[in-house]
């Protein structure tokens, strides 16, 4: 298991919100739970690129901050079901605020990224 090295920093606002929204794939978790795919498998398939195991290990981080809820069925096939608790759902309009920044700066921004690809 993954053992903090350094702590987390908590006088700041912004470390708080870094800590809980930094991995590669937590705000696409929380955009497509808010968008109604709750289930590992169809968020799996919603973001292909994520290993399983990467997907599993951001949802645990991202319950323990409190952002998602976890509803384990007791039936078999084991089910389980994710949900944007309160605090996730404030976290909605500042995903969309900044996918529409991308969006506004779109014609200057993309360039840069397929001339990186391209070397």
């Amino acid at each position: 298991m993954y053992e903090r090295k350094l702590p987390v920093e908590t006088e700041c606002g912004l470390h708080l919100f870094m800590e809980v929204i930094n991995g590669k794939w937590k705000i696409n978790l929380i955009w497509c739970i808010h968008s109604g795919i709750r289930r590992p498998g169809e968020l799996q398939r919603k973001i292909p690129k994520a290993s399983r195991r990467l997907l599993d290990t951001q949802l645990t981080q991202l319950v323990e901050h409190g952002i998602l809820s976890k509803t384990s069925f007791d039936q078999l096939p084991l089910k389980v079901e994710y949900n944007l608790t309160p605090l996730g759902e404030t976290l909605v309009p500042i995903i969309e605020l900044t996918a529409k920044w991308g969006e506004d700066h779109r014609s200057v921004l993309e360039p840069l990224f397929i001339n990186e690809n391209l070397k």
